[in-house]
């Protein structure tokens, strides 16, 4: 039976980690924009960190969930809701068959992750289940979700049976129940409209002019509405090099900031391309891409430099986190009385 999309939202796509081994055929990586918030999602359904998960942009989708489920929402708040009543994100939370999902105003972040205990019967692209819309593959027909697509449900582990039991005999008036403990999102980088973002050097900052990278440390860029899950393009103080310079185009990453000859910065992102031919002035470290993927357009960021070393640091202590809070989930849904 599955889900039901009513209203589809301003942008859903299916999404997981994303498609790798095949960007030297010029396949894209694709993938969940803020990976930690879809990966504690899947968590606290008991499924593997890289199952899909419905990822929704600013404003949400209205679902109707036909049968008995077990969901989570991490992310940014988009207000969301269960036949017209406020449920908590963070937390898994059982919904009765019928029950209509929807979401309201987007109170902060812009990417909200929805996730399903079983996750979704589709079948995997080149081993993912990442949408790629520019090239039409993987999710649900390679394309974002619209008015009644019906996607079909896996089965929950054996594990969470007796937990979902449990919740199934709490039902509230409203078609839902939740337990009372719930994951403290301070394990994950705070949302801000105006965030300072962690960068390392990037390989050809020193061609840049002097005044230019200090005013790449120094000035804020804005977000354009010309983004999106390939870039954020950023608007500010132009950015210039000390002279022409004649490069080769060769891999980018995640987080690569390129500036193209008008000066404006542009952010690479889940859906980048697999090379470029702009010259790299920095590096976003792994664990401030998700500060990235809640910036919408209209907020602002500032960059602070940082060393590798300490880049590598804040991701090892990002993800000895999210396996201590693995580890934590299990206890809590053994122990729910």
């Amino acid at each position: 039976m599955g889900i039901e999309i009513k209203n589809p939202g301003l942008f859903t796509t299916v999404q997981d980690l994303g498609r790798y081994g095949f960007r030297k055929y010029g396949v894209v990586v694709s993938g969940a924009m803020d990976e930690a918030s879809h990966r504690v999602a899947n968590l606290l359904v008991g499924n593997d960190e890289d199952a899909a998960t419905l990822e929704i942009t600013l404003l949400g989708p209205e679902i109707l969930i036909k049968e008995d489920a077990l969901i989570a929402i991490c992310g940014g708040d988009l207000s969301p809701s269960i036949n017209n009543c406020r449920i908590p994100m963070w937390r898994p939370v059982y919904v009765k068959g019928g029950s209509t999902l929807s979401f309201g105003k987007c109170a902060s972040g812009a990417r909200a992750y929805i996730s399903f205990a079983g996750s979704f019967k589709l079948k995997a692209v080149m081993g993912s289940k990442s949408t790629y819309l520019r090239g039409e593959i993987g999710g649900y027909q390679g394309r974002k979700l619209k008015k009644g697509d019906i996607i079909n449900l896996n089965n929950p582990s054996c594990q969470l049976v007796n937990f979902i039991n449990i919740l199934s005999k709490n039902v509230n008036s409203n078609g839902f129940s939740f337990p009372k403990w719930f994951i403290n999102k301070s394990i994950l980088s705070e949302h801000s409209k105006n965030p300072a973002i962690r960068v390392v050097k990037g390989g050809e900052m020193d061609y840049f002019h002097k005044e230019s990278i200090k005013a790449f440390f120094n000035e804020r860029f804005m977000i354009t509405s010309q983004s999106d899950r390939m870039g954020y393009r950023l608007k500010g103080e132009e950015l210039r090099l000390e002279e022409p310079l004649e490069m080769i185009s060769e891999a980018v990453s995640l987080g690569t900031i390129q500036v193209p000859p008008d000066g404006n910065p542009i952010l690479l992102l889940a859906d980048r391309q697999t090379t470029g031919g702009y010259p790299k002035i920095a590096q976003v470290i792994t664990a401030d891409i998700p500060l990235v993927a809640q910036l919408k357009p209209g907020d602002s960021v500032r960059f602070e430099e940082v060393s590798l070393e300490r880049a590598q640091r804040l991701f090892i202590l990002r993800e000895e986190s999210i396996e201590e809070l693995k580890t934590t989930i299990k206890i809590k849904m053994k122990g729910e009385k």
